[in-house]
């Protein structure tokens, strides 16, 4: 079904998900009873006495995930990224300390069958910059002490780990950076190479004694974009025990809005490329549905003149394009992935191990048993 942009503004791309939502195949007590995780996500607004935790709640119980990992490590190479991440760090744990029958704090992998067991979201605490340990790497000592599970290299830009997937220079890992890659197997504190460059990417696979995430990318194959990854890269992330998180972002197509189709098409690409024990989901959105307004539209028309003049933008990016797709925009929006797949012949096994059972695995490898 299209939708028109005027549709959209007017907040009814809603009806694109009610269409779908009638479609059965993979299974509502199915999913219930899978391992199901978004390799990239955020909890939202953090006030446990404001308006909208209700409905935060709601939807966190809707979605019948059993984790998220929630970025609260500051990103940017601008001053202050040290203690802004402490600050985050300490806002995220209160609020779910706050909701200790909804919300589990996730520090190991038996963290995840209990958060399962119990129906409550287990959280990951992540990275997705190396810059809050500025000349550091023996900082990781205090970020694994606050419960950070996952690190990615860099965002972007080039930092003092390495180049990031906008640097023109492709550097790769600098001495810095693989002390740092060290120093995180040493802490069993998971790689991930999202936002970096091929060469960093290349590397920091290589570098890695243990396997490593690219949490949440698309094909480079199939649209030619920094922030994707290329079939070498996907192979070699593979190859060492990896995992790859398709994203649910404008990347995935060469321009427009993406939508079910895009999604799928990057996941059975990653899965003919990577194998099927390789490729998960790492949406980087939200959990809830959003309302697509004007309001909504204005907002990221400005999100994205704030992050060109940043120079964080990457190619794909666009003022009149969401970061999300319309079709999976509800809360339940993995299962309908999962019943469309079945819907294209996708076995259950499969499709349990994209939904969650491969980034599950990772984590055990990676953090122990």
């Amino acid at each position: 079904m299209k939708i028109s942009r005027r549709a959209v503004l007017g907040g009814t791309a809603a009806l694109a998900v009610s269409a779908r939502a009638g479609a059965t195949g993979f299974g509502r007590g199915r999913y219930d009873r899978a391992m199901v995780i978004d390799g990239l996500s955020s909890l939202g607004p953090l006030d446990p006495e404001g308006p909208a935790v209700a409905s935060q709640l709601a939807a966190y119980r809707a979605s019948g995930l059993t984790a998220i990992h929630q970025t609260v490590g500051a990103a940017g190479n601008t001053a202050g990224r040290f203690e802004e991440t402490l600050r985050r760090i300490a806002r995220y744990g209160r609020f779910v300390r706050a909701f200790p029958d909804r919300l589990l704090h996730i520090r190991a992998a038996t963290d995840l069958r209990a958060a399962q067991d119990s129906g409550r979201l287990g959280v990951i605490f992540g990275f997705q910059d190396t810059v809050p340990l500025e000349t550091d790497a023996g900082r990781l000592d205090l970020f694994d002490l606050l419960g950070v599970r996952i690190v990615q290299l860099t965002y972007n830009k080039r930092n003092l780990v390495g180049d990031g997937c906008l640097e023109p220079g492709n550097a790769g890992l600098s001495d810095f950076g693989r002390e740092v890659v060290a120093g995180l197997n040493a802490r069993r504190m998971m790689v991930d190479a999202s936002h970096a460059s091929q060469r960093t990417i290349a590397e920091a696979i290589a570098a890695s004694s243990a396997p490593i995430a690219i949490s949440h990318t698309g094909c480079r194959a199939l649209v030619d974009v920094p922030r994707n990854t290329a079939d070498a890269e996907l192979r070699a992330l593979a190859d060492r025990g990896g995992v790859a998180g398709i994203y649910f972002m404008p990347f995935l197509r060469a321009s427009g809005q993406p939508r079910a189709d895009d999604v799928i098409r990057h996941i059975e690409h990653a899965v003919k490329v990577a194998g099927e024990d390789h490729v998960a989901l790492g949406t980087d959105g939200g959990i809830g549905a959003v309302e697509l307004t004007a309001g909504y539209a204005e907002n990221q028309r400005r999100f994205y003149e704030e992050r060109k003049a940043a120079g964080v933008a990457a190619p794909g990016e666009a003022p009149d394009v969401f970061n999300l797709v319309p079709d999976y925009n509800a809360p339940t929006r993995f299962l309908t992935l999962a019943d469309d797949l079945s819907a294209r012949g996708w076995p259950a096994r499969r499709i349990e191990k994209l939904l969650g059972a491969n980034f599950a695995r990772l984590c055990a490898d990676v953090w122990g048993r």
